[in-house]
């Protein structure tokens, strides 16, 4: 019974941290590749979603193997290959079926809990900060760094140069031309917006 605990402690462990990891990406690319607002309830569902999905994997996983344990009832002769199983392995494929029903048990609670799904992407919010901290760090790092303190500068100093001219400045100005334009668009509405209600007046 222990073991079983264990083993399902284990998978919902695994699960879990899968789920940070796959909220944490959304979050980076949602809210700093796509420059949109850090939305909870967004990321709760998409956190919710994951870990129905999981389950579902974990469900089918169970039934899986008791399949196997139905098939192998009974069968005593030598084994053809790694899973074609025999009635001696009847009892441990009886406990992986119990530990994946368990786990998939574990991630649907989860994911009803509205406590713990917001504290799941509260992780995974943390867990992107650090990303980009630690980007950031990276970053100042290299550009703090002075000629003297850098055996390689000469040699490298064309590299960044032309790194600097082919990708900072294109992607300074394709976002100045973003913002340009979407002041633009709120212009054209406002002027819009003036003219139909002078119309109505």
């Amino acid at each position: 019974m222990k073991r079983n605990a264990s083993a399902i402690e284990d998978g919902v462990a695994i699960a879990l941290a899968a789920v940070r990891l796959q909220v944490k990406n959304r979050i980076l690319v949602d809210t700093i590749a796509a420059d949109d607002d850090f939305s909870p309830e967004v990321f709760s569902g998409d956190a919710r979603e994951a870990l129905v999905q999981l389950a579902t994997e974990q469900e089918n996983a169970a039934e899986a193997v008791g399949k196997l344990r139905a098939k192998a009832w009974g069968r005593h002769s030598d084994p053809h290959g790694t899973h074609d199983y025999r009635d001696r392995d009847v009892r441990n494929l009886r406990r992986r079926s119990k530990q994946y029903a368990g786990v998939a048990k574990r991630l649907r609670e989860i994911a009803a809990s509205d406590e713990r799904v917001h504290s799941l992407v509260e992780d995974a919010r943390d867990a992107a900060w650090h990303d980009v901290e630690n980007n950031i760090a990276t970053r100042l790092n290299v550009e703090a760094m002075r000629p003297g303190d850098d055996p390689d500068y000469e040699n490298m100093r064309e590299a960044r140069m032309q790194a600097l001219r082919l990708v900072d400045l294109q992607a300074l100005e394709s976002d100045v031309k973003r913002k340009q334009k979407a002041h633009e668009r709120l212009e054209r509405q406002a002027a819009r917006h003036e003219k139909h209600e002078s119309a109505e007046g």
